[in-house]
């Protein structure tokens, strides 16, 4: 029965190099991290949040201590509206780097669009300390203070908003919300008009509802529509 034993062997080792190339093709083609991640925000970027957010947490597992990672995991649960998962996402980054300035820009709005206005505050303030250049957080300490009807330091976070980054038409906006309800209807409408300069967009009451995206709250684009009347009827 020699015969048999030999076939019997040869069996066995066929099957075990089979099985070692399967395994080996398998781990091949099994996605990296970052491949995960590139899967993650193309699906973020059709909106197909729920797809986006399954590839980055895959990417998290397998790079558990890639900052820039669980970040852009966290941002991708706060525009999915899961604001919950998004602050543990971020509280993950700051429990092991406490300076993350994107993670506290990130958190920072989570609270404001949350409405918790003294935590994006706070969040906020300590981003700019730590980087003073960054406009993220001076513009959205300007709608968070705005909203506490702190009109000054408002004034103060958009104006600095807006020197950081002249092109970008939201701090002027800001600051014609705040210059209305803080009784300086001038200031108001001079802010508005830079607005309008920077983006033409701001002429047309409709658009107004993209500033939702933009941090705003439903009363502050009302406030907006109220400016954008007396700006356009001068």
């Amino acid at each position: 029965m020699l015969w048999l034993v030999i076939v019997r062997n040869s069996l066995i080792s066929g099957l075990v190099i089979s099985s070692s190339l399967w395994l080996a093709t398998s781990v091949a083609a099994a996605p990296s991290a970052s491949e995960y991640r590139q899967l993650g925000l193309a699906y973020r970027t059709q909106a197909r949040y729920s797809e986006a957010i399954a590839a980055l947490q895959q990417a998290v597992e397998l790079e558990p201590n890639n900052l820039s990672g669980r970040i852009t995991l966290g941002w991708t649960q706060h525009l999915a509206g899961q604001e919950t998962a998004a602050m543990e996402s971020l509280f993950q980054v700051l429990y092991r780097d406490p300076q993350s300035v994107p993670a506290l820009n990130a958190l920072g709005i989570v609270y404001l669009v949350q409405g918790d206005l003294n935590s994006a505050v706070l969040t906020h303030t300590w981003a700019a300390w730590l980087e003073p250049d960054n406009e993220i957080p001076y513009y959205n300490l300007s709608l968070a203070t705005h909203r506490l009807r702190e009109y000054g330091w408002a004034s103060l976070a958009a104006h600095r908003a807006a020197a950081l980054e002249p092109d970008n038409s939201h701090p002027w906006v800001a600051l014609a919300i705040i210059n209305w309800d803080g009784g300086d209807r001038a200031a108001a409408t001079k802010a508005y008009e830079q607005a309008l300069a920077l983006n033409g967009n701001y002429g047309d009451r409709a658009f107004l509802s993209y500033l939702q995206e933009a941090g705003f709250s439903a009363a502050q684009i009302q406030v907006a529509e109220q400016v954008l009347s007396a700006t356009v009827s001068r």
